[in-house]
């Protein structure tokens, strides 16, 4: 029995999508010639950091408490503590990006504070995934549709799916630094939430009926 004939063909899908998070970075620093001076303080303002990004609850959808440093500044020579230096970083993560603006600047405003970001991306398990997979199998069949109908055959079933990996053609991000100053009340900072390109390819395999076309001036 003559093997049916196959199509292979591969499909691919490019999607520009909204972001669905901003995530950005808060560090609060402490410097003392005292031990327990530069604790207290460094836990002073980390607590007033809680207490800021408690009254955005609807905003933020996840803070983690990333890296605590203490440490003790030497002398040019010898082991001298001449001061030292704390510091504690938080990971925010913000999906309400109509407050993110005034978020970042109302922690930039506090004292020995730090902020880096936003960095825009898409949340993991996003719909974005599936929507872009299924584009790129649309076109894989389309393709195969067409190869076949080229040598006057149909498309009979599917043999196999392989996916060739499904994610962001380039990580698209955007960072801002801003260090703790004055007037901070007074300014307003407009954010323009960067696109996601989300992309996917697949290779396919589907069987074909027998061709009828198969001189070249069929074909032509």
């Amino acid at each position: 029995m003559a093997e049916q004939p196959m199509v292979v063909v591969r499909g691919e899908s490019i999607l520009e999508v909204p972001p669905e998070q901003a995530v950005f970075s808060v560090t609060v620093s402490a410097r003392d010639s005292h031990r327990e001076t530069t604790l207290a303080r460094l836990t002073e303002r980390s607590a007033g950091l809680r207490q800021t990004l408690d009254e955005y609850p609807d905003a933020i959808e996840r803070r983690e408490t990333g890296v605590v440093v203490v440490r003790p500044e030497l002398k040019r020579s010898g082991e001298r503590v001449s001061a030292y230096a704390g510091s504690v970083t938080t990971t925010v993560t913000v999906t309400d990006f109509t407050v993110l603006g005034e978020l970042l600047l109302r922690l930039a405003n506090r004292e020995q504070t730090t902020v880096a970001g936003p960095w825009w991306r898409l949340r993991p398990g996003s719909t974005a995934g599936a929507e872009v997979r299924r584009a790129a199998i649309a076109d894989a069949l389309s393709r195969a549709a067409e190869y076949a109908d080229a040598v006057g055959a149909q498309i009979d079933r599917l043999v196999e799916i392989a996916d060739e990996g499904t994610g962001a053609a380039q990580p698209m991000m955007r960072a801002m630094a801003f260090d703790a100053r004055g007037g901070a009340e007074r300014m307003e900072l407009e954010l323009d939430p960067q696109p996601q390109t989300v992309q996917a390819s697949v290779v396919v395999r589907v069987a074909v009926t027998e061709p009828t076309k198969l001189s070249w001036a069929e074909l032509g």
